[in-house]
């Protein structure tokens, strides 16, 4: 039987936080996909559920050019994959967003909500991650801001504290000539967890930017293996490389979707098939 709860609308800021500082057992609604799971599995005892949606700053989606691109709170999915801005400014992020579960599910999630959720193997992650995504947070303190690749602390543990929520996550311009693509590997083609995603970038520059899901307890941001391969400069030399030191830079583990040695020898793979298609477009 589902817990009996509370059901709460604010409609600002200041009062969903008072809520969710004083009232213990609140959680937030905004499109509910994994909230709904938890709740009809028992998993969690919630006494007060509190919808966000109503709240202005969490509709925000919204790019400014040069500054970047803003998504609030209650953003769904199927937004960013119907995007033209993300998919030709962030395609990665848009890729990613097009093979999370069904469509049906798409016009609920949320983006934001994907992230709070803290699954390792969560697809959007990866790709928000190379692009050097801010979490915009609204506590009882206050505001602030949490780079994404600190803001999660373990399997479904973030940074949040109690009364705070997350209001939006900002992606900064990428700039003239960025390139990225998403790549994952699945047991079933559509709605199943990634076994393993990666997100790969080249930055204007031609620096790399690596993000990766399903291969610790957080997505993770490989930054020392960013600095490797951009120290030896990229090409069809590097990516080879870099795709057998991916191998020391993560530490998969078995479980009911694939073994960890899988998991390893397709980071390799996505890694390298990523990066080649991505120089293959400059030339």
């Amino acid at each position: 039987m589902i817990s009996r709860f509370t059901y709460l609308k604010p409609h600002n800021l200041n009062e969903a936080v008072q809520i969710l500082d004083k009232e213990e057992k609140s959680f937030v609604l905004a499109g509910g996909t994994d909230l709904m799971i938890l709740l009809r599995r028992n998993l969690i005892n919630a006494e007060h559920i509190v919808d966000i949606k109503a709240i202005p700053e969490t509709a925000a989606f919204e790019y400014v050019d040069g500054a970047g691109l803003t998504i609030g709170a209650s953003v769904v999915v199927n937004q960013v994959v119907d995007s033209e801005v993300v998919r030709s400014k962030y395609p990665a992020l848009n890729q990613a967003a097009a093979t999370l579960a069904s469509y049906q599910l798409r016009n609920r999630a949320t983006v934001v909500g994907n992230i709070c959720n803290a699954s390792p193997g969560a697809d959007l992650p990866p790709a928000l991650l190379v692009y050097d995504a801010v979490v915009n947070i609204a506590g009882p303190q206050g505001t602030r801001q949490a780079k994404l690749n600190e803001f999660f602390t373990g399997v479904k543990r973030t940074v949040l504290q109690r009364g705070e929520l997350v209001v939006s996550v900002q992606l900064p311009e990428p700039g003239a000539g960025d390139k990225s693509i998403y790549l994952r590997q699945a047991r079933l083609r559509g709605h199943d967890l990634a076994t393993v995603g990666v997100a790969s970038r080249i930055k204007p520059d031609g620096k790399v930017a690596i993000g990766i899901c399903a291969v610790a307890p957080t997505p993770l941001r490989l930054f020392a293996l960013e600095d490797m391969i951009n120290e030896r400069g990229l090409s069809q030399e590097s990516v080879e490389w870099a795709a057998e030191e991916i191998k020391q830079h993560i530490h998969p583990i078995t479980d009911v979707r694939s073994s960890a040695l899988y998991r390893l020898q397709m980071a390799s793979v996505l890694l390298k098939r990523g990066l080649l298609n991505l120089i293959a477009k400059e030339e």
